[in-house]
């Protein structure tokens, strides 16, 4: 039986998966939690109460966290794209950085979203306000480090970009990268050009109008 994962196309951190999984055509089962599939949601809840997703299950193994699921696709299904590298500094390298788009691009984006779902106009504008303030801080510190790189970490891609995909395709959509950072949008435009995340993006289109900010009509 090929592994199962439970997520939605829309959530920022199932696409992280599923750009792993696309980049080696690994073979799964997607199990869409949603209203239309409460069987779906009913074993995701059973299996991880704390209510977080994507989860993967491989046979009597589940796994949870978006960083420790890929790496588990590395080790038990190994394919042609290497997303961590085998020298040990490296793989340091591209550990830190999935974790920076994790954490300090994604989690600010999360505050401008969590504002808005609230229906709180001060909520929503201070929110804002926080993301923009952390998002602008994350985008001149990538601006410099990407310099002269394809990928996050180098020329191949990697867990870095898995993490980064989804983390600044969101966050322009909340703070737009401006023109003063030009290498930063040049790397999101090649993330958008990559198949494996143009794939997750076109999955996801049908979800858009849930995005609480209001998706642009651009990407």
């Amino acid at each position: 039986m090929p592994p199962a994962l439970y997520g939605h196309p829309f959530s920022s951190y199932t696409q992280k998966v599923l750009i792993a999984l696309y980049e080696n055509a690994t073979p799964f089962e997607f199990r869409c939690i949603g209203p239309d599939t409460p069987q779906h949601t009913g074993e995701w809840l059973r299996r991880w109460p704390l209510r977080k997703f994507p989860l993967l299950l491989d046979g009597e193994r589940q796994l949870v966290e978006t960083s420790i699921i890929v790496e588990y696709l590395q080790l038990a299904h190994p394919g042609p794209v290497r997303l961590l590298p085998d020298e040990p500094m490296a793989a340091l390298d591209v550990r830190f950085l999935d974790r920076f788009f994790d954490l300090h691009v994604m989690n600010a984006m999360q505050l401008a979203v969590d504002g808005a779902l609230t229906g709180d106009p001060v909520k929503r504008r201070d929110g804002q306000a926080m993301a923009e303030e952390k998002l602008e801080r994350a985008y001149g510190w990538l601006e410099g480090e990407l310099a002269g790189r394809t990928w996050a970490a180098g020329d191949d891609f990697t867990l870095a970009d898995c993490a980064a995909a989804p983390s600044l395709f969101y966050a322009d959509w909340t703070h737009r990268i401006s023109d003063a950072y030009p290498v930063l949008r040049a790397y999101r435009a090649r993330l958008l050009a990559r198949p494996s995340f143009a794939r997750a993006v076109e999955e996801a289109r049908p979800f858009r109008p849930l995005f609480p900010l209001g998706a642009p009509d651009r990407d």
